[in-house]
């Protein structure tokens, strides 16, 4: 089914995906869960990774965090009155999910399913924070309602990570991924193009090495500086520069041609607030990126998968 459907689309996108599983209408609600990261809280370091704002793309970070119970509300209100949504999946957003005792991990994703609507969680989280009885847990709530988990890599280079304060390795990545296969979970990973010190290469070695890791999902995103960052004083120095526009939509479509058919994208480019952001200021809508792609495939007469490299396609 996605191989055909790909002749006419030139990715397999996450809005296909959830048409494929559910018989309604079905939208992600992001929440901020008040939940922290171990590389802000001394977990494993301090400060974060050296690009991150989550203000920019977590608008639930921007302003005081309200209860679990109003964000879902308020979600479920929204695509239902905006959308016409009629069942949700409850996305785990902010910071790093998995990064608290298994109580208050229950806790929580108790009190998103608590709604009749609610048919999944998708839960972000770190590659070095999700220790087996974390996963062993997420598994018990897959066996009752969709699950996602959805890792954040960024890169698979280990000096790009080192250089982004990232505190783990691609290693750690794959041992994530491999744990949480055995439990049969749904694996996403996150993926940034154009980050400092990468070439065309290195990101296209990234595609390469994830289409050999049997993922389901992927998202990817382009580099961008958020203010009070440590990327910002860099690129206030010019020792950093962003890609325009032009060439995350040559780099994304190089990356999807290397990842395979099966693969759910989730995601081309987010919804970035302009206000947070220093650079790029590309002037465009997240549908006009995504347009922009779906136009570079038809020209290059490719699609999704048509590059992919001695690719294993089931787990």
């Amino acid at each position: 089914m996605v191989a055909e459907a790909l002749v006419k689309v030139p990715f397999y996108s996450g809005g296909r995906y959830l048409r494929e599983q559910f018989p309604f209408r079905v939208f992600k609600i992001a929440i901020d869960a008040g939940f922290n990261c171990p590389n802000r809280d001394g977990s494993i370091g301090y400060g974060g990774c050296t690009y991150c704002g989550n203000a920019s793309f977590s608008p639930n970070s921007r302003v005081p965090r309200a209860p679990i119970a109003q964000q879902i509300a308020d979600g479920i209100r929204f695509y239902r009155e905006r959308l016409q949504g009629e069942k949700f999946i409850v996305y785990f957003q902010a910071y790093t999910n998995t990064h608290g005792p298994l109580d208050r991990l229950r806790q929580v994703y108790d009190e998103a399913l608590g709604y009749t609507d609610v048919v999944g969680l998708a839960v972000g989280t770190r590659p070095d924070c999700v220790p087996d009885r974390v996963l062993d847990l997420l598994a018990r709530y897959a066996g009752r309602t969709h699950l996602w988990l959805e890792l954040g890599l960024q890169s698979s280079h280990d000096t790009t990570l080192q250089r982004l304060n990232r505190r783990h390795t691609y290693a750690q990545f794959v041992d994530a991924v491999r744990r949480a296969q055995e439990r049969a979970l749904r694996v996403c990973a996150h993926v940034i193009l154009g980050l400092p010190g990468e070439t065309r290469e290195m990101m296209l070695e990234t595609a390469d090495r994830l289409a050999q890791l049997g993922l389901d999902g992927v998202k990817l995103h382009h580099f961008y500086v958020t203010k009070g960052t440590a990327l910002e004083r860099l690129y206030r120095r010019s020792t950093v520069r962003v890609l325009t526009l032009r060439e995350y939509v040559g780099l994304a479509c190089d990356f999807l041609e290397r990842t395979p058919t099966r693969v759910v994208v989730q995601r081309l480019t987010g919804e970035v607030a302009e206000p947070y952001v220093v650079a790029p200021h590309w002037g465009v809508t997240k549908l006009q990126v995504i347009h922009l792609i779906g136009e570079e495939f038809r020209r290059r007469d490719t699609r999704q998968g048509s590059r992919v490299k001695n690719c294993r396609l089931t787990h």
